[in-house]
């Protein structure tokens, strides 16, 4: 018998993480690697996946990875996810990173994904995920073109297999 699980607010899986660039975070030109920012990115997305589950979950997919702006060595990376899709057994995270200058403050959108996480079955079962709570206009926008994605991600899918 399935249960229902009760629903979680985009708010509730909210989070984000603050990094220094390094020198070995870096490429020669002094310039994040993209892999690092991958990484972070991949990570802080499993942060707010978990949160909204509380149930393991792998990486299933990553859609639309952008790098619009570099960051540099010596500023700040602040990567925040939220999580703006639910369905049966998996969920979509928007993760966005944003550079912060450290001596100006300036602040500005460098990267942003959509990866979607699916749950892994324990005793021959997947988890469900809890619904999404749509509170605000914003959350409605978001989960809308979250099940767009999810609609072209299971049609390229199918499309693959055959």
């Amino acid at each position: 018998m399935a249960t229902t699980l009760p629903p979680r607010s985009p708010a509730e899986s909210y989070t984000e993480t603050v990094h220094f660039i390094l020198p070995n975070d870096a490429n020669p030109m002094g310039f994040a690697l993209g892999g690092h920012v991958m990484h972070e990115m991949d990570l802080v997305g499993a942060m707010a996946a978990y949160r909204h589950t509380r149930a393991p979950l792998v990486t299933a997919a990553v859609d639309g990875l952008q790098f619009l702006h570099p960051i540099r060595v010596g500023d700040l990376m602040i990567v925040t996810a939220r999580v703006t899709g639910a369905f049966h057994t998996s969920l979509e995270v928007e993760v966005e990173v944003f550079t912060e200058e450290t001596l100006t403050g300036r602040r500005r959108l460098t990267s942003s994904a959509y990866f979607t996480f699916v749950t892994i079955a324990q005793n021959g079962r997947r988890p469900q995920v809890p619904p999404l709570q749509l509170e605000t206009d914003e959350d409605r926008r978001r989960a809308a073109e979250a099940e767009a994605r999810r609609a072209i991600r299971l049609a390229s899918r199918r499309h693959q297999q055959a």
